[in-house]
């Protein structure tokens, strides 16, 4: 399964172009998804060195990625440039889970694991 990701907002706080605080509990819930076996395409409006922030960010914590702004199997069968994936995690999508942490809005991340693996959606 692809899971689009967005980026600040999402899994950091919103700071740009600086790189946000860590959401609570994003980096666990990553891992897990992808030591289930999916793959993580970033999903951000972020370009040039603010996206090599982006993805220096997921370097560093040890979560592979599987794409970047777009999903790399999608060329085989469509010429879109929107991203494919079945799911799409971002703090601006109608039903997200959101929270506040340090006065930013941020997707609560304790709720998205509980939908992906308390569920057993994924």
């Amino acid at each position: 399964m692809d899971i689009a990701v967005d980026f600040d907002g999402t899994v950091v706080t919103h700071e740009y172009p600086n790189v946000g605080e860590d959401v609570e509990n994003a980096v666990n819930t990553l891992h897990k998804m992808v030591h289930a076996g999916y793959n993580i395409i970033i999903n951000t409006m972020r370009s040039g060195k603010e996206l090599a922030d982006a993805i220096e960010w997921y370097n560093t914590r040890g979560i592979k990625l599987y794409g970047v702004n777009v999903n790399p199997t999608q060329h085989k069968w469509t010429s879109s440039p929107k991203v494919y994936a079945q799911i799409s995690i971002d703090d601006i999508n109608f039903g997200c889970p959101v929270r506040w942490q340090n006065g930013h809005r941020v997707v609560d991340w304790f709720e998205i694991e509980r939908e992906l693996f308390g569920k057993k959606m994924i």
